[in-house]
């Protein structure tokens, strides 16, 4: 008996415990995981948000370069140095090319063949054929579309009976986002402010709402990836992915057989099929990738494109552009609204450049403007849409010491690293006053001084995020058109100083909505 009760318990240690000595074992300073959930129990009991998770571990060990947390099991590599990190995103980006993702094509194409989730050779292919989607002139016959989205999203709410409309701006900024996807990348008007109920919409709202069922599967793919697979379960609902993959369909199908053509991601994509890959001047072109990548091979031949991989792109974009660009843009919003300082200067410069582009804003136009820059930029920087970036090491690297109590680290093949943005844009090393909102810091002398590889908002090397050019022309346009024409206030309702969700997500979200008044502008 005694026996038995001994194997237990050292059965028991080897399952939950021992898994927890992996980085001390490695001479890497480390966290103090709980059994089974790691690090991760104060995201699932709720304890923090997930900014002040990533902030408390990072504060917690001040004077390493680089420490070891656990996702339940796994070992994660936190990098917290600059150096190293211009390392892992760049110079040595061969050795980190992938995101850590483990899924099953054959069960879950769409979420496995997105650009976030390829991997390798099939990643560069996809990010070759892609890259013509976002390049300056596309991005430039766009911004027509963009600005009308912009404009009828304001009139909505000028035309409201009130003085001063009370608005949940991440839900409102939601449906401005997703009529820009629609448009510019699908090809469709639609009007979410009208139509609240409209499909589009609901499918945004499926795909970024964290349920409990698709909280469970990813927790499964996490700790048990082989029975996620075994069940070829899915991340989305299979109504959702039959709606876009439909919705692709159908639209590929009507543009072929009447012979229709837009600058968007769903026409790259379908000359892409053809084996037609143009450049920004129309001729064959070859994707120059980041210096640095040296195992790159530029002359990468475009991908071979599906309706899976055609559908995966178009979700993920839908994706993206629906949760990142709305979370901007609604944290930006509330800086604007409690710094009226920054708001008055910013609306000055928007007056000053409707009076010299004849009061037509033009894209040109939009992106000499310094201020506003200046305020996204800083938006950026206290409210990152990314909390940690990751990347999954594909090939044994190894760290040297050089600091005194370090040991040389060599990191396997298939080890996660993370890199806390959220952790290092609170950092008052890089940014003094770090909670104050200061676009000055990102002014032309200022910006200067920064350290490199400390600004992370959309990421760093070549797999940050290939649409940041198109995220940032939507962010200022709708910006540009709001302040021109209503003042942003706040409301009794508006949460000061403003607290961030400890529900379960991957990234920030405001505790109680963010209400904000649109006051009509006196000039």
């Amino acid at each position: 008996m005694l026996l038995i009760i001994c194997a237990a318990v050292l059965a028991l240690y080897y399952l939950l415990l021992q898994p927890y000595n992996y980085w001390k074992d490695r001479s890497v300073k480390q966290t103090n995981p709980w059994p089974l959930f790691g690090d991760s129990w104060r995201m699932i009991f709720q304890v923090m948000d997930v900014g002040e998770i990533v902030s408390y571990y990072y504060n917690s060990m001040p004077n390493v370069r680089y420490y070891g947390i656990y996702q339940f099991f796994r070992p994660k590599l936190v990098i917290r140095d600059p150096e190293l990190i211009r390392r892992v995103t760049v110079k040595d980006f061969d050795h980190f090319v992938d995101h850590v993702a483990e899924t099953n094509p054959k069960s879950d194409p769409l979420f496995s063949k997105n650009i976030l989730n390829l991997k390798g050779d099939e990643w560069r292919k996809m990010r070759s054929t892609l890259s013509g989607s976002f390049t300056g002139r596309k991005i430039k016959i766009m911004f027509g579309l963009v600005s009308d989205a912009a404009k009828n999203f304001v009139e909505y709410y000028e035309n409201q009976p009130s003085q001063v409309i009370e608005v949940e701006m991440k839900d409102a900024f939601s449906r401005f986002t997703i009529d820009v996807i629609a448009t510019t990348s699908l090809g469709v008007k639609v009007d979410s402010l009208a139509e609240k109920n409209n499909y589009f919409f609901q499918m945004g709202q499926e795909l970024t709402e964290l349920r409990f069922s698709l909280f469970f599967k990813m927790l499964l793919l996490q700790l048990f990836p082989r029975i996620y697979q075994y069940f070829q379960l899915q991340i989305f609902r299979k109504e959702v992915t039959e709606f876009f993959s439909n919705f692709v369909e159908t639209t590929v199908a009507i543009r072929e057989s009447k012979g229709i053509y837009r600058p968007d991601m769903i026409q790259i994509l379908m000359e892409a099929a053809k084996g037609i890959h143009k450049g920004e001047d129309g001729d064959a072109t070859k994707e120059d990738f980041f210096a640095g990548d040296e195992d790159t091979d530029q002359s990468q031949e475009p991908h071979e494109i599906t309706k899976d991989d055609m559908t995966a792109q178009a979700l993920l974009f839908f994706f993206a552009g629906f949760d990142s660009v709305s979370s901007l843009l609604t944290f930006a919003t509330y800086e604007l609204a409690v710094n009226q300082n920054v708001q008055d200067k910013l609306r000055a410069e928007i007056f000053d450049t409707l009076e010299k582009t004849n009061g037509t804003i033009t894209y040109e136009a939009l992106f000499n403007m310094k201020y506003l820059d200046m305020v996204i930029s800083e938006a950026l920087r206290k409210w990152p849409p990314f909390v940690i970036l990751g990347r999954e090491c594909t090939k044994t690297y190894t760290i040297e010491p050089t600091l005194p109590e370090e040991k040389t680290l060599v990191i396997s093949k298939g080890t996660g690293i993370q890199i806390p943005c959220y952790a290092i844009h609170h950092d008052p090393k890089y940014f003094p006053n770090p909670e104050k909102f200061e676009p000055e810091r990102f002014s032309a002398a200022n910006r200067s001084k920064l350290t490199p590889y400390t600004v992370l908002g959309f990421g760093q090397g070549p797999r940050s995020c290939l649409g940041t050019r198109f995220a940032l022309m939507e962010v200022k346009i709708i910006i540009f058109h709001l302040l021109s024409r209503l003042e942003i206030v706040t409301t009794k309702r508006t949460q000061i100083p403003l607290k961030l969700s400890k529900k379960f997500g991957i990234n920030i979200r405001p505790e109680r909505g963010l209400w904000i008044g649109l006051k009509i502008l006196k000039l």
